[in-house]
């Protein structure tokens, strides 16, 4: 009898300790829609960066020139890298046309690789359930991180109208972003990023810059 019931006092113990750890995890939905904010910061300011403030070493064609742009690559994003192209060849004096007959140059970007990459690591114990527990166990993480990077490389062919003579490639532009999560005994979570200003997913919101470089000039909206 005095078996049976320390065996009943340790199977409670138990079924209270397991509990207890089912009840230590919190649920998050990664995004709402096609590609997380995080994701998109990723990219943009990827391609931001690499494009030189000048371009007079990059291009053989006079400045002023009316210019006209072609997009091709595999990644759904490359809409958005000919938009920032747009803008970036504006700041540098061109004259870029929707039409080919106002134009005397035709820049065809070529896009070798735009998007992100994902990686982890994980440490501990992974989710677990079984129909002998009553409850499935969370994921208890002594070390666990998440490593995201941004990545856009793409080169410029550019050719003589109207007569398509070929002028020049220029040299490849490339440049990485990363935004990395750690999260150590379960609870101690901290981010390491370069971007900008990332979303801030966490109770304590703050308008700063988490990343290794300064925070860029922005007008960020706070509601207490």
């Amino acid at each position: 009898m005095e078996r049976m019931i320390r065996l009943l006092k340790n199977v409670a113990v138990s079924a209270v300790c397991i509990g207890l750890a089912a009840g230590c995890s919190t649920t998050q939905r990664t995004t709402q829609s096609p590609r997380t904010a995080i994701e998109q910061l990723l990219i943009s300011e990827a391609v931001l960066r690499s494009l030189p403030a000048e371009s007079q070493r990059m291009l053989s064609i006079p400045s002023g020139a009316g210019v006209i742009l072609n997009t091709a690559g595999i990644s759904p994003d490359q809409a958005l890298l000919q938009k920032i192209l747009v803008g970036w060849l504006g700041k540098q004096g061109f004259s870029v046309q929707k039409d080919e007959k106002n134009a005397t140059y035709r820049i065809n970007v070529i896009v070798n690789a735009m998007g992100t990459e994902f990686g982890s690591d994980f440490f501990g114990m992974p989710p677990a359930s079984s129909q002998f527990i009553p409850v499935s166990l969370p994921e208890l993480a002594i070390y666990k991180a998440q490593f995201q990077t941004g990545y856009v490389k793409f080169y410029l062919d550019i050719f003589k109208l109207p007569s398509e003579q070929f002028v020049q490639s220029t040299p490849v532009f490339l440049a990485e972003t990363y935004y990395n999560n750690h999260t150590l005994l379960l609870f101690i979570s901290f981010t390491r990023t370069d971007l900008a200003s990332p979303p801030q997913m966490s109770i304590f919101r703050k308008a700063v810059n988490t990343g290794d470089t300064p925070a860029e000039d922005v007008w960020r909206a706070v509601i207490p």
